[in-house]
């Protein structure tokens, strides 16, 4: 068995991607909403999903040993015992491990109860060291009403090292917007370096949180916006803010980047359109990393013609809905070799 998260809203999505990436997968319940417990092999899944990520499966782990719970200090206890019984023989002792809970129930403890409970048992035992933000494997407990769910994998299994792809953020005294979340998830989930003293193109820049995120990975940013940046931007000589729509920039010869990003309130059809008409003021190395706003209706229709679009002029690297994302995706592309 295996549980998958996602965005309820889109829920329906990712359980179209698990029966087409694993036909057999039995939902078999709902312990959430967008937390399914599905039935079928997980690691065989995993490793299809490593290769070909799915868009809306956010996070998914193995379920290999059930536990009754009644919400109890003794579930730590049965917890306990499961793990010393079931797991320890499975932990590399060599490598980073965490504990990952989720508690979908009423219960006395919290998540950080679990985890430091059997993380003190997990390290007593086996010797392996605990890192909670780069771990290499992972234990999964997963809480509902009457059960636990135990399951042991590697942390590149779930495409998330998060649990329940859960990537949170500190807020920074100097953030500007939300925003700012984004675009790092998803330098972080593609896994983007982006080149010291690069050049970047922010279309519809304002207030300016990815402008601020870009240059603190040392980006020289041109931010196009008609409206104002945030104070802290207009005083940074790294920042060229041209106040025009991105339609209007197009039209003044646009200088050549290494990245251009696109966060803007379009829908995904006319942004992809959009970018394509930018291709040619990316660098051949260069990149994009854009978000596709979706409508309410026909979603994956507008997902589709959105690719097609995009195909014109680029090939799609990565496509995820992060967890920072909302009625969204996130895309990653590199332009295509032919085109000019």
């Amino acid at each position: 068995m295996l549980i998958l998260t996602a965005v309820p809203d889109f829920i329906d999505f990712a359980r179209d991607e698990l029966r087409r990436a694993a036909f057999d997968a039995q939902i078999l319940a709902e312990l959430e909403p967008g937390v399914l417990l599905a039935g079928g092999d997980f690691f065989p899944l995993a490793q299809q999903w490593q290769t070909q990520p799915p868009i809306f499966a956010r996070h998914i782990c193995p379920v290999q040993e059930t536990v009754p719970v009644a919400g109890t200090n003794s579930d730590l206890a049965r917890l306990t015992q499961c793990i010393t019984r079931q797991f320890l023989d499975l932990i590399e002792p060599e490598w980073p491990f965490s504990v990952q809970a989720r508690i979908f129930a009423n219960a006395v403890y919290k998540p950080f109860d679990i985890n430091s409970a059997l993380a003190d048992v997990i390290q007593s035992r086996t010797g392996a060291p605990l890192d909670v933000r780069q771990p290499v494997q992972i234990l999964s407990v997963v809480i509902s009403s009457q059960t636990a769910y135990l399951g042991l994998s590697l942390a590149e299994q779930n495409l998330s090292d998060w649990a329940g792809g859960v990537r949170r953020f500190a807020r920074e005294p100097e953030q500007i917007s939300r925003a700012e979340f984004k675009l790092l998830e998803a330098l972080e989930q593609f896994k983007i370096n982006l080149p010291p003293r690069g050049t970047a193109l922010d279309l519809g820049a304002a207030p300016g949180g990815w402008t601020r995120v870009l240059r603190q990975k040392e980006q020289y940013v041109t931010a196009v916006d008609p409206a104002q940046l945030h104070s802290t931007l207009q005083a940074d000589k790294s920042v060229r803010h041209l106040q025009m729509t991105a339609e209007e920039y197009l039209t003044q010869y646009p200088d050549t980047f290494d990245l251009i990003v696109n966060d803007m309130r379009l829908d995904a059809r006319d942004s992809s359109r959009l970018m394509v008409e930018y291709a040619p003021y990316l660098y051949p190395h260069g990149l994009v990393i854009m978000t596709l706003k979706l409508p309410k209706e026909k979603r994956r229709t507008a997902i589709d013609h959105s690719f097609n679009i995009l195909k014109q002029a680029y090939n799609l690297q990565n496509a995820r809905q992060l967890f920072h994302n909302r009625s969204e995706i996130t895309i990653h592309l590199t332009k295509t070799e032919n085109f000019s």
